[in-house]
């Protein structure tokens, strides 16, 4: 059975599918899972589709407040034909209150007294800044649910509602995370995919001097999953203090390549360089669609690929690489889909979260705060003139005019 605001999510979702466009204004885990979603799940010509062959309106997440970036999406989005899904808990963080900000304005240019229905916001359910602004300017939304951090957030409405705009299968998503969240249940050490993948990575990480890890797909649908990947690692373990207090500086380097195509910019230093890292190949027994390399070329030195498919050519560069990291004496370790589907990807999903949540306890750090992202997050309200943060803004100029240098 499904939670209830999972289920509110379908209704929603399939008004939205009414709009020309779907522009998700977030950051870190507001907007990761959301890209990653779209990437494993939708081709990479979605947003170029017709509207009579994609399966929902074109999305765009917004992940930064870099002004040419958010200019150029909005440039092209009607908002009289765009639904705006600001996902913020609190409605404070700098970033996404300035997009929304922004949207509101043009929403109101655009649309007058109607324009809060073109926003859909995910946030705190009964308390902060968004859910006030939503109650009073009559915003629908979808909660946050209590417990659970940005980065842990994918399969919950805030990953959940865009997939489900654009025609993903939440069902079967959260039915693969089920699935995996069973296996990982298991007090078997060997029968529990979660806490063998994490006591194998903590093990190298602190006791074999591979603190790097190196996450890299054979398959471009999955390239942006090492991007959620990457945040769910960092944040989750990069701790200064362990449980007890006591400095630790736990954490370990995540770090993305994609195959076969980083063969030819990253495994010369993966092979000849610091043996620091363990490598996670992610490679697709079965894909979506395959080509068959044309015969009849003529050409001696490449007629060995004429018949062969692209899927298999992609796949013997995973094999070659793991096998010249072996040779080398590099540690790697696969994990294999049957395919990239919804399934498969909630799975992947539940295994990194628990995996995430092990590996914490082995490191007897809080993998679930960052405390460290205070710090920026203070030093950017104290530059920007949030009342109440002067000091901060008297600290970063001190420490930054007492070590800048500049050539």
């Amino acid at each position: 059975m499904r939670s209830e605001h999972v289920n509110a999510i379908k209704p929603l979702a399939k008004e939205a599918q009414k709009y020309d466009n779907l522009v998700v204004l977030g950051i870190g885990g507001s907007a990761l899972g959301n890209i990653a979603l779209q990437s494993a799940l939708n081709l990479s010509t979605y947003n170029l589709q017709s509207a009579k062959d994609r399966k929902g309106p074109r999305v765009f997440v917004v992940d930064n407040v870099d002004p040419v970036y958010l200019d150029s999406i909005l440039s092209i989005c009607d908002p009289k034909k765009t639904l705006f899904n600001v996902v913020s808990k609190s409605g404070e963080t700098a970033e996404t209150a300035a997009q929304f900000m922004i949207i509101r304005q043009r929403l109101q240019d655009a649309l007058g007294k109607k324009w809060a229905s073109h926003v859909v916001a995910i946030t705190d359910p009964e308390k902060g800044t968004m859910r006030t602004i939503c109650d009073e300017a009559g915003i629908t939304t979808l909660p946050v649910p209590e417990g659970v951090g940005g980065r842990f957030s994918s399969l919950s409405p805030v990953g959940l509602f865009s997939a489900a705009a654009a025609g993903i299968d939440i069902d079967a998503l959260l039915d693969g995370a089920k699935a995996m969240d069973e296996r990982c249940s298991n007090p078997d050490l060997h029968q529990n995919p979660a806490a063998m993948l994490a006591l194998l990575l903590v093990e190298m990480g602190t006791r074999k001097g591979k603190p790097n890890h190196v996450m890299m797909p054979y398959c471009n649908a999955l390239y942006l999953m090492a991007d959620w990947y990457r945040q769910l690692w960092a944040e989750s373990l990069g701790k200064k203090f362990d449980i007890n207090n006591e400095v630790v500086f736990a954490g370990f380097t995540p770090i993305k390549a994609l195959g076969a195509t980083d063969q030819h910019s990253q495994v010369q230093l993966y092979r000849e360089g610091p043996n620091d890292k363990v490598f996670m190949f992610l490679e697709v027994e079965e894909f979506d669609t395959d080509i068959t390399i044309p015969t009849g070329m003529g050409v001696e030195a490449i007629s060995y690929l004429e018949g062969k498919n692209m899927s298999a050519l992609l796949n013997a560069e995973k094999r070659a690489t793991e096998y010249a990291l072996i040779d080398s004496i590099r540690p790697n370790l696969t994990i294999k889909f049957p395919k990239v589907d919804a399934h498969h990807i909630g799975e992947f999903i539940a295994l990194w979260q628990i995996a995430t949540a092990y590996a914490g306890r082995m490191l007897n750090i809080d993998a679930y705060d960052q405390p460290a992202v205070e710090t920026g997050k203070k030093a950017t309200f104290g530059l920007m003139g949030r009342e109440g943060y002067g000091e901060w803004l008297t600290k970063v100029n001190e420490a930054l005019d007492s070590t800048s240098y500049s050539v």
